[in-house]
């Protein structure tokens, strides 16, 4: 191989141009930089401009979103006095309605554990009567019809306490939506208070730089604003609806206290006049009991005397017949039917007719002094009926209808 080197290639020599070239290039010169002078004066007067226009439009912006946010704080605020107003009404009728709930309990409790025990146990007393005193008397169908009367209250009192429980529960359903929606609007009422405070000068601002819309609400103002009107509107229905329920529940009690206070003073006016009846029946008892022990008595004595006197004609008897029995012994003609022995025979037939019309009459005497001492056995039994039946009705049944007492609770 040859070590021969390449020939050096010299630069061509420099384009020279004209002297008319170089006045050309030297005004092409000027006139860009005037251009591009020219354009930058604008884009440092445009740019000065859009920097005012975007200061002051950023400021209007914020100035309006300030704006917006105190309307909407009062607008909440305001919303969440009418809310605290109608809820206050709410809590007030629920407390109404929860005394009045308290005394419907109260009646109920009155007539169901009171009354109805206290007239089942006039009636099984009452079984207890003895003999004829066990009748179907107006004291028993006024307690059975009491009984029906007392059922009656019960059965209004526990739909009248249903409907007021129904009452309550919508109140406080209707407080509950109250509650989560002042909630809400508290958290709101936060939230936009905070922003309220924040300026462009905070330390604490950040940019978000994720993919989450941060306009995520989908609700529409006016459903915002009738999500408010219709609780508003609900709870002033169901308080609406409460006030005339405690008129009617008023009504009500007040209606059956008077059935029940009239049925009691209908029942005890008839324990009245049948105790009554009875005091008169045994005082007549009473008065022909004694009557009956002073026959009774009149009749012991008669018959006293009776045999007493039946006793002494049987002496005048045995006198007869000893005489007469005597003069048998007379001799001969002496042996006469004289005056003396026909008036002896007289006399013992007349006392043995005497005799026989005295044991006659003492077995009469026997017999009604028997039938008077029967019958005062049989008064005695009456009186003790009745007895029995003035503690039963007076003292048991009476004594235990003092504790029945309606009132308006």
């Amino acid at each position: 191989m040859s070590n021969k080197q390449p020939p050096e290639i010299a630069p061509p020599p420099p384009l020279k141009f004209s002297l008319h070239q170089w006045h050309l290039n030297n005004r092409h010169r000027y006139r860009c930089s005037e251009a591009q002078q020219e354009l930058a004066d604008r884009l440092l007067n445009e740019s000065q401009r859009v920097c005012e226009l975007s200061s002051e439009k950023v400021r209007n912006n914020k100035e309006e979103t300030d704006h917006r946010l105190k309307e909407k704080i009062e607008d909440i605020e305001f919303r969440k006095r009418e809310l605290l107003r109608i809820r206050k009404e709410v809590l007030l009728e629920i407390d109404a309605l929860s005394i009045y709930k308290e005394r419907i309990m109260d009646a109920l409790s009155s007539v169901r554990k009171n009354a109805f025990v206290i007239c089942e146990k006039c009636l099984i007393f009452r079984e207890h009567r003895l003999g004829i005193d066990l009748v179907h008397d107006d004291i028993e169908k006024e307690l059975l019809k009491e009984c029906e009367v007392i059922k009656g209250v019960e059965s209004l009192l526990v739909r009248t306490l249903e409907q007021t429980q129904e009452q309550i529960r919508r109140l406080k359903a209707t407080l509950y939506y109250m509650d989560h929606e002042l909630e809400d609007k508290e958290n709101n009422l936060r939230i936009d208070k905070h922003n309220l405070t924040l300026k462009e000068t905070n330390l604490n601002l950040s940019i978000y730089h994720g993919t989450s819309r941060l306009d995520p609400s989908t609700i529409e103002l006016n459903e915002w604003e009738m999500q408010t009107n219709n609780n508003i509107v609900s709870a002033s229905k169901e308080v609406n609806s409460a006030r005339p329920l405690r008129c009617y529940i008023d009504t009500i009690i007040k209606q059956v206290i008077n059935d029940l206070n009239d049925q009691k003073n209908a029942t005890d006016e008839a324990f009245r006049r049948r105790i009554e009846e009875t005091k008169e029946a045994k005082v007549k008892l009473e008065l022909q009991h004694a009557e009956i022990m002073r026959q009774a008595a009149e009749m012991k004595d008669n018959i006293t005397r009776i045999e007493k006197s039946i006793a002494e004609k049987e002496s005048f008897l045995a006198l007869a017949h000893t005489r007469l029995g005597n003069r048998c012994q007379r001799p001969g003609l002496e042996l006469t039917r004289d005056l003396v022995e026909i008036n002896l025979v007289k006399e013992v037939y007349d006392l043995r007719e005497i005799v026989s019309k005295l044991q006659a009459t003492i077995f009469e005497s026997q017999a009604s002094l028997r039938y008077l001492l029967k019958t005062q056995i049989q008064i005695e039994e009456d009186i003790n009926v009745k007895i029995n039946t003035l503690k039963i009705d007076e003292v048991d049944c009476m004594t235990l209808r003092q504790s029945m007492d309606y009132h308006t609770y």
